[in-house]
């Protein structure tokens, strides 16, 4: 048997010089998919929480009328359970960060004036919200 340019002869052909190329990126295609899906699962938890009941997402009554505020003056523009943008920034662990999208601290004080006067491209509520619907909204986005 002649050994052949590119290696012995496989039951299934020659050897190419590219298998071993082709095996490498269909190996680092398949852990970019991974790795995509993980993100994914991770930025979603695996769950849609907006779809939950009060009750699920363990809201007290004052968090839940916080959440029916949100979805009146803030759910057009930002996501409550999601860190990615729509017309406004994420919200979800809003208050579990250091600083908000624009560079205030994030605290009761900034997100208070944020929502009243407004910041950027957002308009203010503070003609719209009772001080009562603002101390609900406040309650409901510490849940985030």
């Amino acid at each position: 048997m002649t050994e052949q340019p590119h290696g012995p002869a496989s039951p299934s052909g020659p050897k190419s010089w590219a298998s071993p190329y082709a095996r490498v990126l269909k190996w680092l295609t398949f852990l970019m998919l991974v790795a995509v899906g993980v993100v994914l699962f991770a930025q979603h938890g695996g769950k849609d929480l907006s779809k939950e009941t009060d009750a699920q997402l363990g809201l007290n009554p004052q968090q839940s009328a916080g959440r029916v505020v949100f979805q009146n003056y803030c759910a057009a523009c930002h996501y409550a359970y999601s860190s990615s943008g729509l017309k406004g920034p994420g919200l979800k662990g809003l208050f579990r960060k250091k600083y908000l999208p624009s560079g205030l601290p994030a605290n009761n004080r900034f997100v208070e004036q944020t929502v009243i006067d407004g910041r950027g491209m957002m308009p203010g509520q503070g003609g719209a919200l009772t001080d009562q619907q603002l101390s609900e909204l406040m309650a409901y986005l510490h849940t985030l």
